[in-house]
């Protein structure tokens, strides 16, 4: 009968390693099963399962992969596996796999423990670990305020909630941000990315910063955090503030929107979809004309906010046309993905407020972004810790390939 080594290698990293080594291989006539690398600072770590002829006899290929490894300088090490056991391992490999994505500003051995005992103790196994991020210099460690490891995880959780419930909880407890996703084809394969604007691209809540222009500020603000948290329908208070704005001249809407602050990392964010090929789209239930100021300034695709209403110059405290509020975001957001030929599997959705939860919910990837309690805790996933171009780890993108 043919038998199944396993042979794991280590040692200092050189060009022409696999190649040497595969080559004694082939002199024997082996078939190759599975094989892995990986490289950290130039120490390699290098396993391969071959198959061996029922023919062959393996002490000779051994002692020649043993010879060659001791001139190489390398560790190796020979484990016989049996058929059982490979196939077992052939019907393991054919679970569910998942993505676990560790977001932090710095990673510690804490959160990796942690993120790990998880994933074990809802019934995971951890098949891979890749860093995304950018190594860390030593001599310049302020030039890199944001890291990301990402496990590749299989097997059957009995209760996703709560693994999902689990990882929320440590994110709390150590600053981080900790996204699940199942490893599906659409997951690398994202092809429009919607945004609400206030709080998530912008830094402010515009009507807001209105409001404090026509000395309004304090009454706005509450109903818009009431309106945040989920405690009043959205257009209920939406139409509240508006009239609270009645009598504001018309110039003070170009002032604040020369003194808008773009949210960190929207405009890499932005910039790399773009460069990929990405639509990208506002659904606000802010205003048109700072969000049209917005696609003009980082080329958006599509834009639907409010048409506030303006007379004789001055802003009358009303709207015209149908209000964009949390439902009409998520039919807006159905109706760029068809127009588009998009399904919506292939769709993230980026916002911070309760109106965004519909649009989140029927997206693929519905991310909360630094949203309130109560938004975290309903959208898929949710970031807190770094600034919107962390997106690109959550499908996938490396540092390097930002564009």
């Amino acid at each position: 009968m043919s038998q199944i080594i396993l042979i794991n290698v280590s040692g200092q990293d050189k060009p022409g390693l696999t190649s040497s080594i595969t080559g004694i291989m082939a002199r024997f006539n082996l078939t190759i099963l599975d094989i892995g690398q990986a490289v950290i600072h130039d120490h390699l770590t290098w396993g391969i399962l071959v198959q061996i002829p029922a023919e062959q006899e393996s002490a000779p290929l051994l002692k020649d992969l043993l010879f060659h490894m001791h001139d190489l300088g390398l560790q190796v090490h020979f484990d016989a596996i049996s058929a059982q056991e490979y196939e077992q391992w052939v019907g393991g490999k054919g679970k569910a796999r998942y993505i676990v994505t560790l977001l932090s500003r710095s990673i510690g051995a804490e959160q990796i423990e942690r993120v790990s005992g998880i994933t074990a103790r809802h019934g995971l196994n951890i098949d891979s670990i890749n860093r995304l991020s950018s190594r860390v210099s030593l001599e310049n460690p302020l030039n890199q305020n944001k890291a990301c490891l990402e496990f590749s995880v299989r097997g059957s959780a009995p209760d996703l909630e709560a693994l999902k419930a689990d990882f929320l909880r440590i994110s709390s407890e150590l600053e981080v941000d900790i996204a699940f996703q199942e490893d599906s084809i659409f997951r690398r394969n994202r092809r429009l990315v919607v945004f609400d604007m206030d709080s998530t691209l912008i830094e402010a809540e515009v009507i807001d910063e209105l409001a404090k222009a026509a000395g309004v500020g304090e009454q706005v603000s509450e109903i818009t955090e009431q309106a945040m948290r989920g405690e009043i329908d959205f257009t209920e208070s939406f139409s509240r503030r508006v009239a609270l704005l009645k009598g504001l001249d018309e110039s003070v809407l170009a002032t604040i929107a020369g003194q808008l602050r773009m949210t960190e990392g929207a405009e890499t964010l932005i910039s790399t979809l773009k460069g990929l090929g990405y639509k990208t789209a506002i659904l606000s239930g802010g205003f048109t004309y700072f969000a049209k100021n917005l696609q003009q300034r980082l080329g958006i695709d599509y834009v639907h906010a409010n048409e506030l209403e303006i007379e004789n110059g001055k802003v009358t405290g009303r709207v015209t046309g149908t209000v964009v509020d949390g439902q009409r975001k998520a039919a807006l957001l159905q109706q760029i993905a068809t127009q588009e030929g998009i399904r919506l599997e292939q769709v993230i959705a980026v916002g911070d407020g309760a109106n965004d939860l519909p649009m989140l919910s029927i997206a693929g990837l519905g991310v909360a972004f630094r949203a309130k309690p109560i938004v975290k805790e309903s959208a898929k996933q949710s970031i807190s810790t770094l600034g919107l171009d962390a997106i690109l780890y959550l499908i996938g993108f490396r540092d390097r390939d930002q564009v």
